[in-house]
């Protein structure tokens, strides 16, 4: 068999990787846009720059540990995500089982990074968008540890706040870690990522899962 025939199983697989969070500068650094934060040190790493691409999103493309990836940050806001995500992935032909998205998530305290293919939303707005556009849930995620409010704020409130002072002394590991993180699981598999980095966490006494 001629060595054409055989290049394309042996050419990675391109993956969709997409930051959630709400553009423009007041946005920056709140706890909902980590996943733009990671998306940023993602792209620093591929040495690329983020354009805004026709589907309403911003986009860098590059090999991310040999791995081929187009790495998104959506210019809708949070709630309307789906919309890009599709889109791209219909652009690019990126089947749901070759998407990452990396968001917020309020359920897992400070410091932790989890690991996931499918499953619920637990209230997510951005997730709940994709997964609505997509027609799945089974595409995989990067879940950034914020935490639950204080007291009685609401956590809508609590998730576009910036990030507190004693926080953004470690937000620059977690973003490099969550990065890291990300590469495990294109070139490991999503088990060896979890079993990597699950037992990890920044401050192990307040992680519950």
């Amino acid at each position: 068999m001629p060595a054409s025939e055989l290049a394309p199983e042996s050419t990675p697989r391109r993956w969709l990787i997409v930051g959630l969070g709400n553009p423009g500068p007041e946005y920056a650094m709140n706890r909902h846009n980590a996943g733009f934060m990671v998306a940023d040190e993602l792209a620093n790493r591929i040495g690329g720059r983020f354009t805004v691409h026709k589907t309403r999103a911003q986009v860098a493309e590059g090999r991310l540990s040999g791995v081929p990836v187009v790495l998104a940050k959506p210019l809708s806001y949070m709630n309307l995500s789906g919309g890009p995500v599709k889109a791209l992935a219909d652009y690019y032909k990126i089947g749901p089982e070759n998407i990452v998205v990396i968001h917020d998530e309020l359920d897992i305290p400070f410091g932790a990074l989890r690991a996931k293919t499918g499953g619920g939303d637990n209230g997510h707005n951005g997730l709940k968008s994709i997964t609505k556009a997509l027609g799945t849930r089974d595409y995989s995620r990067i879940r950034f540890g914020i935490g639950r409010p204080p007291g009685r704020m609401d956590p809508a409130t609590y998730v576009l706040r910036d990030f507190a002072t004693a926080e953004r002394k470690d937000l620059p590991f977690l973003i490099d870690r969550a990065a890291d993180m990300v590469e495990s699981l294109l070139t490991e598999g999503l088990a060896a990522t979890q079993n990597k980095f699950h037992g990890s966490d920044l401050y192990p006494a307040r992680s519950a899962r």
